[in-house]
């Protein structure tokens, strides 16, 4: 079947529609503009609202690969100058000897990665898809799904106070951690809670940064300390809610000294002191996965796929992933996006890099966040061995980068077939 765009079909067809306007369902939605389908995103917030969640004050990592990823989209060359790259990442743990050092120039790329601001991030996207007048449907909620006869999709909508219906041959779910689609597919969840909550605020240093990044394990959780421009740093400091969030609660009400001098006690001073601090927030962290990515018409891709703890910076990286495959499957299977073949090898290629990397997070949170005496002498010198056995090292430095995995068109920079 060729491009609804190529036919004569009522404008209520779409070859795709994305649910979730937010960075990974307007990313998708960028990448596959040079394919020239019918591209409809749905979303619940209003085109470029600053309500919008997935664009509020936080900064965001991109890993090496998820610039040559946005490259390939076309996006890097002007988004990379309102970035902040990260040159060196340092790892310790508090109150242990050894740290490991993972620095570009080993790897002979210009950065690990990079800072983004999320507004800025999402202003890029949304430029791009204006230009080129993607269909925006917003603000809309997703109502119900029902398959067609003709092999395609009926997706109803609530947008206002009015019920429209449109039908796709393939919907894609970018709608988050408690998303509509992955739950109208049927598809369930395995919920694990780290009990846990991830404290964020942007953070001014006494010292500059110099383009390095820190991961600080402590007892209660990890502290990262990530390059932001102007010399700040983006703050996701880990509290233990084992015991109830009091602790949490009382952080975030101190004032800006003792708040900062409490984050310079469980930090340290490799920056200097903390200076100044701007508005905090928290969350709390749960790894939650789908029990399948793909149910018919229908793929689940982002948070809605794989919501994870922060200590890795892996949550969108691993979602840009994602949409590489999708898209280089998209442009493959073109003519005939409504076949179980593109959901069928949308899953087996992206289930070792989705299992390694929760795998990966999941035990980093686990093993670090530990006061065993005995773990904690491992964990030094499982520091140690990364900071002085060079394959080690080059694996961790890889998976941090995103490039440990099987390189779609988009992970490497290149554009879509056409």
């Amino acid at each position: 079947m060729a491009s609804l765009k190529e036919n004569n079909v009522p404008d209520s067809y779409y070859d795709i529609l994305i649910v979730g306007g937010g960075m990974v369902g307007a990313s998708l939605a960028v990448a596959l503009i040079p394919l020239n389908l019918k591209v409809g995103l749905i979303d619940a917030y209003q085109f470029g609202a600053t309500e919008q969640p997935s664009y509020d004050d936080r900064a965001i990592a991109l890993s090496y690969g998820s610039s040559r990823i946005y490259s390939g989209m076309g996006l890097w060359p002007t988004l990379e100058s309102n970035t902040t790259p990260i040159q060196k990442i340092h790892v310790s743990d508090h109150g242990h000897f050894g740290a490991a050092r993972l620095t570009a120039e080993q790897e002979n790329v210009a950065a690990l990665g990079y800072l983004v601001e999320s507004r800025v991030l999402g202003k890029h996207l949304y430029d791009v898809l204006g230009k080129h007048k993607i269909e925006i449907i917003a603000p809309a909620s997703i109502q119900g799904l029902e398959h067609t006869a003709d092999a395609g999709l009926t997706v109803s909508l609530k947008e206002g106070s009015k019920d429209t219906q449109l039908m796709t041959r393939l919907l894609v779910a970018a709608d988050g951690t408690q998303s509509k689609v992955r739950e109208l597919s049927g598809i369930g969840v395995n919920r694990s809670e780290y009990q846990q909550s991830a404290l964020i605020a942007n953070i001014s240093t006494e010292k500059p940064h110099q383009n390095q990044a820190f991961e600080r394990f402590t007892e209660k959780g990890p502290i990262a300390l990530l390059p932001m421009s102007d010399d700040r740093c983006s703050l996701v400091w880990t509290h233990d809610t084992r015991s109830g969030t009091e602790e949490l609660d009382e952080t975030l009400s101190l004032n800006d000294d003792e708040f900062l001098q409490k984050l310079n006690n469980e930090f340290g001073y490799r920056l200097g002191r903390f200076t100044k601090v701007g508005k905090r927030s928290a969350y709390p962290l749960a790894l939650v996965t789908a029990q399948r990515n793909t149910a018919p018409n229908t793929v689940i891709i982002g948070n809605a796929s794989h919501t994870m703890h922060p200590v890795a910076g892996q949550g969108l990286n691993l979602a840009l992933r994602d949409i590489a495959v999708l898209a280089d499957l998209i442009a493959g299977y073109k003519e005939d996006l409504a076949c179980t073949a593109l959901q069928q090898d949308y899953e087996e290629q992206r289930a070792g890099d989705l299992k390694n990397t929760i795998r990966y997070t999941d035990l980093l949170v686990r093993l670090f966040s530990n006061d065993n005496a005995l773990l904690g002498h491992a964990r030094a010198g499982g520091l140690l061995a990364v900071d002085r056995l060079p394959p080690l090292r080059k694996w961790l430095t890889r998976q941090s980068m995103g490039i440990n995995y099987r390189q779609s068109r988009l992970a490497r920079g290149l554009g879509l077939r056409t």
